[in-house]
């Protein structure tokens, strides 16, 4: 398993029936995760500042016990982010994502070319330009879009060249086929469902292995690495690694490797899975 471990203002606190604690810089919230199916020997005992309540009829809402800012900021590695509570339970970031925001940054140096497909709040966006990169930044939100942008000015990255862009991932992609566009490196993190600006339907296990497909025609001559990520529960990092060995590493040779992505649990001394990474890099 690939662990993110090098945070100091995050970290998951305890983990038990269904919930986990994480401190994120100063503030201590409590959210509901999927993984976490195991029991403790006592409840979850830490006083938190605000505790996300899932509604049996989907969706859910926060109780706030402290007076909170609308949003504050948690640093890593160089990057700095905003943090806030949304009504769907998440605060605009993935920690577990630290382990490939390091990988990122190591393999995206000056003159490189970097696309970001479903890039949220700009993480790896944010990792390939503090390594050098020009970056293509894609999602369907203009809300998440707009806060990308502000990450990279809070992370003091903003005299680096970065293209924003509110668009349907895959059509984004067909676009720069036909213009010609290449890319030493692409980062994909698509949600397993969702839906693109025009309302476009988006299910991982029926779309994801065309998109990598055609997203070769964008590679380079000699791309440096395309990493894929999965949310989707029970899907095996296998399958993502299987997906890369027959398009990119097809094309290209290199290397594939695919793991589980998790995050440590200070108290137990556990390990929460988040998911999982596969990434194909091109040997030298």
């Amino acid at each position: 398993m690939i662990i993110s471990d090098s945070w100091q203002e995050y970290a998951v606190l305890e983990a038990a029936g269904g919930e986990k604690v994480e401190r994120w810089g100063r503030f201590i919230l409590r959210r509901p995760d999927p993984q976490v199916i195991w029991k403790a020997d006592k409840p979850l005992t830490k006083k938190v500042d605000g505790h996300y309540h899932r509604s049996r009829e989907g969706g859910g809402h926060w109780e706030f016990f402290t007076k909170m800012p609308e949003r504050w900021t948690v640093s890593v590695d160089g990057l700095s982010f905003y943090v806030r509570p949304t009504g769907f339970k998440h605060t605009g970031l993935f920690p577990e994502q630290a382990a490939n925001w390091r990988y990122i940054r190591e393999r995206s140096p000056e003159g490189s070319r970097v696309l970001n497909l479903f890039a949220y709040t700009g993480g790896a966006t944010l990792a390939a330009l503090s390594g050098g990169a020009d970056v293509v930044h894609v999602d369907a939100s203009k809300g998440m879009v707009a806060w990308a942008k502000e990450n990279v000015e809070l992370s003091g990255l903003s005299d680096r060249f970065v293209r924003f862009m509110v668009d349907d991932c895959e059509k984004f992609v067909q676009r720069e086929i036909r213009r010609g566009s290449r890319y030493d490196g692409i980062i994909m993190d698509p949600p397993s469902y969702g839906r693109g600006p025009g309302g476009e339907m988006w299910k991982l296990e029926n779309k994801i292995f065309d998109l990598v497909s055609i997203c070769t025609q964008i590679l380079s001559d000699n791309p440096r690495y395309f990493i894929i990520n999965s949310y989707t529960t029970g899907l095996a990092p296998t399958v993502m690694q299987n997906i890369l060995k027959l398009t990119v590493e097809k094309k290209f040779g290199g290397s594939t490797e695919a793991d589980e992505i998790g995050l440590p649990i200070r108290d137990s001394g556990l390990v929460l899975p988040c998911g999982s990474t596969a990434r194909w890099e091109r040997t030298v």
